[in-house]
């Protein structure tokens, strides 16, 4: 199985992804753009969002997914208090890591983190119907209104692939943006 090494801005915090992503998207829906404006503007952090405002992310199983160095340095943001999901950014340098929904099986790694020479080309789009207008998407990948069946087939795969479990991925602490 390959392996691919990925990390933030700095290098502090690095990553180790094994195989490839079952699926890699852009998501549209209000709470990734609300977070990646937030996570924007912390200082030195860079702008995750696409021109036309989408977060790409490259999804993993969490058993394939391995801090090699920095989890001293990833820290967990929600939303809000009670926000189901969680996104991580290594504050050594502010750059944004993952997400993670609650109760999910697997992380979606910001693309942003792969060199553009190496970066998995996103499939699709997803969550459009939370744009105010979607006329300004580009038509390369499929713009999707909401997650379809096919989402949802490749994320059970991913568990039954995982044996049904869920690994939990701690946190070094808490930030607020």
């Amino acid at each position: 199985m390959s392996k691919t090494h990925i990390g933030c801005a700095c290098g502090q915090t690095r990553l180790e992804l094994r195989g490839e992503p079952f699926l890699v998207s852009e998501c549209l829906c209000t709470s990734c753009r609300t977070a990646a404006a937030r996570f924007a503007a912390l200082p030195g952090a860079q702008n995750i969002l696409t021109s036309y405002a989408a977060t790409p992310c490259a999804d993993y199983r969490k058993d394939r997914v391995r801090v090699l160095s920095g989890a001293e340095h990833l820290k967990e943001f929600r939303l809000s208090a009670d926000a189901g999901s969680r996104r991580f950014v290594a504050t050594c340098c502010n750059t944004p890591i993952f997400l993670e929904l609650k109760g999910a099986h697997w992380l979606s790694i910001y693309l942003h983190l792969w060199p553009d020479d190496t970066r998995p080309a996103p499939q699709l789009r997803t969550m459009t119907g939370d744009l105010p207008d979607a006329s300004n998407l580009p038509n390369d990948i499929p713009n999707l209104k909401t997650h379809s069946i096919s989402f949802y087939a490749k994320l059970l795969w991913a568990w039954i692939g995982m044996g049904f479990r869920n690994p939990e991925i701690k946190a070094a602490g808490k930030i607020d943006v």
